[in-house]
């Protein structure tokens, strides 16, 4: 005899529940300066007789540490400006109505968004000269500034594509009112989509300059002196493998008290601007 159909177990399609995505909050801080203590109070029990104390040699290498963050912040700084200076008109020639400027504008955003930030350091480093020379006028170009170069390609990238994204995002219908106007492409550009875009493009680009801050310690590969090759050169000083995990955790505690706000305030410019 055959069951009937309705009398068989039937499984249902698996749903995600919607919620909210994961944020860093300030318990993440909170984690952070409860491991930073643990791993001071476990060195110190690790420490050899009458060396300084961990917390004394943190301090006594704080001066030197917070310049080369300085330094990292720099880069981002110059790097962010890079990107956004050359990703703006990359990715409106994404949406150009000339095929060959929209394709290669396409290629250019694609094949750096998909490169890896290391190997384009690692490029920029190799292939940049040392300095340019202008008529009788020698620049140089030390390896932080070559880094920063690097360092902006995958930024630019990522901004043509928020550009583009946020263009596209602007309901057609605004395009056809500015048109009947008589607009030129350009003034309907100008002064009816890119006003709109600025507000949706705002967050994401502030979460890329937080992602771009925290990938700046990569230069400590290519020789730049920032943060974290420095840290490396105050291990290598002191000999001391009880200060290895302070030392870095640290050093990490001091990208997150620069990082989380700006976290904070892309998530409050979200809620204000209403971004999907």
């Amino acid at each position: 005899m055959i069951a009937n159909q309705s009398d068989m177990p039937v499984l249902k399609p698996f749903r995600l529940r919607a919620s909210e995505p994961c944020r860093f909050s300030v318990w993440h801080g909170a984690a952070l300066v409860i491991a930073l203590i643990v791993a001071v109070g476990i060195g110190e029990a690790q420490a050899a007789p009458g060396t300084p104390g961990i917390i004394a040699t943190i301090l006594k290498w704080t001066p030197l540490l917070l310049q080369g963050f300085a330094l990292n912040i720099a880069m981002s700084f110059l790097a962010m400006a890079i990107g956004t200076l050359v990703g703006v008109p990359l990715g409106l020639a994404q949406i150009s109505l000339l095929p060959p400027m929209r394709s290669s504008s396409w290629f250019v955003t694609q094949f750096f968004r998909n490169s890896p930030w290391l190997v384009l350091l690692f490029y920029c480093m190799l292939l940049l000269p040392f300095e340019v020379r202008i008529g009788d006028v020698v620049i140089p170009l030390p390896g932080w500034l070559k880094s920063t170069i690097g360092l902006s390609l995958p930024v630019m990238a990522n901004v043509s594509e928020l550009v583009r994204g946020a263009v596209r995002s602007i309901p057609f219908g605004q395009w056809e009112a500015a048109d009947s106007l008589a607009m030129t492409r350009g003034q309907i550009l100008r002064m009816v989509i890119l006003p709109q875009c600025i507000k949706r493009m705002t967050p994401p680009w502030m979460n890329l300059y937080a992602i771009l801050t925290v990938a700046t310690p990569l230069t400590s590969v290519v020789g730049v002196s920032e943060a974290m090759t420095l840290t490396g050169d105050i291990l290598s000083s002191e000999a001391r493998t009880d200060l290895l995990v302070p030392m870095y955790l640290f050093l990490l505690l001091l990208f997150f008290l620069y990082c989380y706000p700006i976290a904070r305030a892309t998530i409050a410019l979200e809620k204000r601007f209403a971004v999907k």
